[in-house]
């Protein structure tokens, strides 16, 4: 049984580097027929340009607000006690298709070059109705790239569900455990109000998401003073109704018919002040001391200013009260501790990396397809220039997925994880600096 079991995972992992190895071809011939219609040679975003002035650096600072703890214990009291990331994993409810199971239409979602390694697509009936948004894994949160003994993926979704409040948002829990078998469960996040009698859901897509430590920091979009929420993974609070209300109803507590619901014990606001830059695309970057939380904002290609790249310090006390939140000063605020201009727009993914030896950071920034069609590109910057990932016989910048996600480094392999359309995907870091030259 054990070898009739290794020669269907071989048979299967030939078919999906199959699949993949196909789907690359036929994307590049798409990107090197879209590229006619299109620039050869997308706008060069040029070299970074340092921010130092205090009021250039200002528009970037965040104060933190925390979630009483009363309020949090009020919760806990009235559902239950929390639950970690174990038990969601245990009771995963649905699981991802690899590659070749995929769509040929599911599968264009997927860069040209650098070309994906993994990849898998979301259950469709699971997923209908739900935008995706970023993804995090354990390889953010413990330098062994596991939490616990396991291996977790968590891919945030969006959802209008047609209220007032404007949405819903939710994360899943993905057990990668077995490369070969990707079973999911999801949590709806929750902001709690009333004295944490009740909760809200929260009401905005997740455009950045980094799960460090015990905290999941996730970003919102524009319309929320709040910039950017603070969810403990080890605070899960179970549903008691599948009702697709949120918050208390008769009865119980209803999550949007989720099972689980994850509640805020922190936000960080934005100055109210105008130009104040807006967290969109987020990421962990582990070569710096301390590790930093880095961040772009979002500029639309007809904007009229560049882009704005910055980094938060994360704290490295080991006060239980202050793991994994950004580094603030007596006062509550955050300060960027770097910060610079690109001539970038559409960055939805931003990733920091410095590699061994190196005295400094290189930029890695996925942008999508101005107006979200065709494909996007992907660039590595930093102060002295920057260069594109090519392909096709023209040598097409356009080879990036085209509605650019969040970009997530896994250190312990090596790989960097994102998600566009219904596709999770993973590929070398190796491989993207083979693509860059």
């Amino acid at each position: 049984m054990k070898q009739r079991g290794r020669h269907r995972r071989r048979r299967r992992g030939r078919a999906l580097r199959a699949a993949l190895t196909g789907a690359a071809l036929a994307l590049t011939g798409a990107a090197t027929l879209i590229s006619a219609s299109q620039a050869t040679v997308a706008d060069d975003p040029g070299a970074l340009k340092p921010l130092t002035s205090a009021a250039e650096t200002d528009a970037l600072r965040l104060t933190e607000h925390r979630v009483p703890t009363a309020w949090l214990d009020r919760l806990s009291a009235a559902m239950g006690d929390p639950v970690g990331v174990d038990t969601v994993l245990e009771s995963a409810d649905h699981t991802l298709r690899d590659a070749a199971d995929c769509t040929a239409g599911e599968r264009e979602a997927l860069p040209v070059s650098p070309a994906a390694t993994r990849a898998y697509c979301w259950d469709e009936a699971d997923t209908d109705g739900w935008r995706p948004g970023a993804v995090t894994t354990s390889g953010d949160a413990d330098e062994d790239g596991r939490w616990g003994a396991h291996r977790v993926i968590l891919s945030a979704w969006s959802r209008d569900d047609g209220t007032p409040q404007g949405g819903l948002a939710r994360v899943s829990f993905v057990d990668a455990d077995d490369p070969g078998r990707l079973g999911y469960a999801s949590a709806l996040l929750a902001v709690p109000v009333d004295g944490g009698h009740d909760y809200r859901g929260l009401a905005s897509p997740v455009t950045g998401m980094v799960w460090y430590q015990d905290k999941l920091l996730v970003t919102t979009a524009a319309g929320d003073r709040d910039a950017l929420y603070v969810y403990d993974v080890e605070r899960v609070q179970r549903a008691t109704t599948a009702a697709d209300a949120v918050g208390r109803v008769p009865g119980g507590w209803a999550a949007g018919g989720h099972r689980y619901v994850l509640p805020a014990i922190a936000s960080y606001r934005l100055p109210d002040t105008d130009g104040a830059a807006r967290p969109a695309a987020i990421s962990l970057d582990r070569g710096t001391s301390p590790d930093s939380l880095v961040a772009t904002e979002h500029v639309a290609a007809d904007g009229d200013r560049p882009t704005r790249l910055w980094r938060y310090a994360l704290r490295t006390a080991t006060d239980p009260d202050r793991t994994g939140l950004p580094a603030t000063d007596p006062s509550g605020r955050v300060d960027a501790v770097e910060a610079y201009e690109t001539g970038a727009a559409e960055v939805g993914g931003v990733l920091s990396h410095r590699p061994p030896g190196a005295t400094r950071s290189d930029w890695y920034l996925g942008r999508a397809a101005g107006g979200q069609e065709g494909r996007g590109t992907l660039w590595r910057q930093d102060t002295e220039g920057a260069r594109a990932a090519e392909c096709g016989a023209d040598r097409s910048q356009q080879c990036w997925s085209g509605p650019a996600g969040s970009m997530s480094y896994w250190e312990r392999t090596g790989e960097v994880w994102s998600q566009s359309g219904r596709m999770l995907f993973a590929l070398p870091l190796t491989s993207i600096e083979d693509a860059l030259g």
